[in-house]
């Protein structure tokens, strides 16, 4: 049963895409858009002059570029990075270009997330000393921006410059931990470093979430500014729910209870801020990050667990969403008594359940199909090597067995005539015995289940070292073409992704000894080339005129593209510009450690 073709929905392509440029530049182009279509929108609107908000866009562009180089050149980024906040700075106060505020007063979303990065980038790979100085650049640099945006010192009050430092406290300190905590120590991984590369990989898979519980937090870090210290806490919380919801995919049921009590927190903390008197939003009772929080973690909950054994959990998150609307949605006289908005409100709780439950049985039920279809492929994978096995007993043991007979009964007929006939077919009796046991030892090791089957001894250790185990089949020299080898291997190759490769070159090899006539050379290629392995095998013979001895069961080049198949990956095999064979092979690195975690 074939697999099931890959789906090209939009969500698929977006997933994609966000993979190939990566999360940090995808949230940078996120954030260039949003600062194109703010400042478009505030230039041509009738509140000050017409156009003048455009001369933010130059500065936005420069910074967006310098996040951009920093995943290249980290320290040289910085410092220009750095540069172009104090130039815009002087750029904005020279022209009185009315910049907007963010999660920084007078400071971008664009020149924030870039400063984000660019303080990332050095701290994980600068030398020690290099990174202390960029990163201190650019914090000067962001105080710059921060303070030399406004008209004047008396411009910017005390509230809100304290908020300033303090949120700029949280921006520079969120990324130097997982940095300093990512930096490279050597060739042995460190665990704290697995565990963040686990982190990471959960977030990709986490984007859409990220992306709207990012949003939410900019409003709230917004209203937050206009409400001095009180909306902190609730900020506070906002936060705590919004990491929560984000790493709840690892232990979602966990996650859903740790949810409901920061929520409950939240609830019970809002009527003493008093927070009504600055018109600070809480919409139903419950901060907007809040709620996109619990409607992901509902989601991620469905999807891991079925609404079967999830319902429990599930009402008593919303319980907690039922009290905060009782106790907060009408803050100006306290608790909500009217039936007529709590019917309202519960309709809009209700809808919002239903919604995020119904998407999370919908990706239970997509998880199901791939499931299903990875389980076939697996099974089709397996038929493959049985039928490996069986050609494999037909073109070589069988063969041998075959000609043991046909010697012997030769014997039998010519001993009685010429005895020394007789010897002879004995010799050659003796010989096709050797090969035979040889060759059923083979299958004997594969059937029992010490390697893969239709591996050989060179393929069961492919999982440990790559490299060695490729010197160890080019040296045994079984397919009789001496052979040259170019390896550049990390490692940390996924051992799926070895395996495969190790079972490639030994077939390529065999083809070479079987089929390249003539051949005096051979030539293996191994390096990783970004986030795929490349495989290279050429020969310098021609081809065969005559059927090669035992015949060719013509599976070879099926084989091979089945194993690369499976892996997600490409191959390329077929007469090379010198005459001689050229098979081709790259093999993503991701897909070997997706399979392993299935495993």
């Amino acid at each position: 049963m074939p697999a099931a073709p890959p789906s090209n929905t939009l969500s698929t392509r977006a997933t994609a895409l966000v993979r190939r440029i990566g999360v940090p530049s995808a949230v940078l182009f996120a954030a260039l858009l949003f600062d194109i279509v703010y400042t478009t929108q505030a230039a041509l609107d009738d509140l000050g002059p017409r156009f003048v908000d455009f001369g933010l866009l130059p500065c936005i562009f420069a910074m967006a570029a310098c996040g951009l180089w920093a995943q290249k050149r980290a320290a040289v980024a910085g410092v220009v990075g750095g540069g172009v906040l104090i130039f815009s700075t002087l750029f904005i106060h020279t022209l009185h270009i009315p910049p907007y505020s963010s999660v920084l007063p007078k400071v971008t979303i664009t020149e924030v997330v870039a400063g984000v990065l660019m303080v990332y980038y050095v701290a994980r790979r600068a030398r020690a000393g290099v990174a202390f100085c960029v990163v201190g650049f650019l914090v000067v640099a962001g105080l710059v921006a921060v303070f030399g945006r406004y008209g004047g010192v008396g411009d910017i009050d005390g509230g809100t410059g304290t908020q300033a430092l303090l949120f700029g406290l949280l921006l520079l300190v969120g990324p130097l931990v997982p940095a300093i905590a990512a930096r490279d120590r050597g060739p042995r991984a460190d665990p704290r470093t697995r565990r963040l590369r686990r982190v990471n990989e959960l977030a990709m898979g986490q984007w859409p979430l990220m992306g709207l519980l990012g949003f939410a937090l900019l409003f709230e870090f917004g209203y937050t500014y206009s409400n001095t210290a009180r909306g902190f806490p609730i900020l506070f919380c906002s936060i705590l729910a919004a990491v929560i919801a984000v790493l709840s995919p690892r232990r979602p049921a966990d996650a859903l209870l740790g949810l409901a009590g920061i929520m409950l927190l939240s609830a019970i903390v809002t009527p003493f801020l008093q927070l009504h008197s600055y018109d600070y939003p809480v919409p139903g009772g419950i901060p907007a990050t809040q709620i996109v929080a619990g409607m992901g973690v509902v989601v991620n909950l469905t999807r891991a667990r079925g609404l079967g054994q999830s319902w429990r959990r599930v009402a008593v998150l919303s319980s907690v969403v039922a009290l905060g609307a009782i106790l907060n949605s009408d803050a100006r006289r306290g608790l909500q008594t009217d039936p007529q908005v709590l019917s309202v409100l519960a309709f809009a709780a209700t809808l919002m359940l239903g919604i995020s439950i119904a998407v999370g049985l919908m990706l239970r039920s997509r998880d199901s199909e791939r499931t299903q279809a990875v389980q076939s492929a697996v099974s089709d994978a397996q038929t493959a090597e049985r039928m490996a096995l069986a050609r494999e007993l037909h073109d070589i043991v069988a063969h041998h067995v075959t000609g043991i007979v046909v010697q012997a009964q030769a014997a039998r007929l010519m001993a009685e005539k010429n005895p020394q006939i007789a010897v002879d077919a004995m010799g050659r009796i003796e010989n096709a015995g050797v090969e035979a046991l040889a060759a059923m030892r083979r299958l004997v090791r594969s059937m029992r289940g010490d390697a893969p089957a239709g591996s050989s001894e060179f393929s069961e250790q492919a999982t440990t070292d790559l490299g060695a185990d490729l010197r160890k089949l080019v040296d045994s020299a079984n397919h009789g073409v001496p052979t040259s080898m170019h390896l550049d291997l990390p490692p940390d190759l996924p051992h799926e992704v070895g395996r495969s490769a190790l079972r490639l070159v030994q077939e390529s090899l065999t083809n070479v000894g079987k089929h390249a006539a003539d051949a005096t050379e051979a030539f293996v290629a191994a390096e990783v080339r970004g986030v795929e392995l490349h495989l290279r095998v050429t020969d310098n013979g021609r081809a065969t005129v005559h059927r090669p001895a035992g015949g060719s069961g013509g599976y070879g080049l099926v084989g091979m593209r089945e194993r690369v198949a499976l892996l997600k990956g490409r191959l390329s095999a077929g007469r090379g510009p010198d005459g001689g064979w050229r098979v081709e092979a790259w093999l993503p690195l991701a897909a070997g450690e997706d399979t392993e975690g299935d495993e």
